[in-house]
């Protein structure tokens, strides 16, 4: 089995998009990796987060902005030979990107992208009250660099 390296961008976003849970990877104070599940949402080469408008992300984000963003699909334990231990891999699918992190203080376009997120989810509509949308952090990322690989590729693929 090998590992293929995804370079169409159509491919890249379609990972993005079936993916339901991203892992958000921030520098702490001392440099130290400090990686959070976050939901969040996609669209045009930008990843939206929201989270409460305090705590040690706000905190760890004030000091580094910069941000490693990780989404992974299609996980299946596969095998060449179910004796053999060396043989087994995690099939899956992933896509790493790095950017910076600005956070939305207009309350229209935190609404725009609260509903970029919700529709990475459900398809419906959603009205925010201002209080409701006055008290989250809502997180934009672009895209600076991206790479994406699948795993437990067969040999005649």
């Amino acid at each position: 089995m090998k590992t293929v390296i995804i370079e169409n961008k159509e491919q890249v976003e379609e990972i993005i998009k079936r993916c339901d849970i991203c892992y958000v990877g921030i520098s702490d104070l001392e440099g130290n990796p400090y990686v959070i599940p976050m939901n969040f949402g996609y669209q045009d080469g930008v990843i939206y987060l929201h989270s409460g408008p305090t705590g040690s992300c706000m905190d760890l984000l004030a000091k580094n902005n910069h941000v490693c963003i990780t989404c992974s699909i299609d996980h299946e334990l596969v095998f060449q030979h179910p004796k053999v231990a060396c043989s087994y891999r995690m099939k899956a699918k992933s896509v790493i990107c790095r950017g910076r992190v600005s956070f939305l203080e207009d309350l229209e376009e935190k609404r725009q992208a609260l509903d970029i997120i919700m529709k990475h989810y459900i398809d419906r509509e959603f009205v925010y009250s201002d209080p409701a949308v006055k008290n989250v952090k809502v997180w934009e990322v672009p895209i600076d660099s991206v790479t994406a690989k699948e795993y437990a590729v067969p040999h005649n693929k």
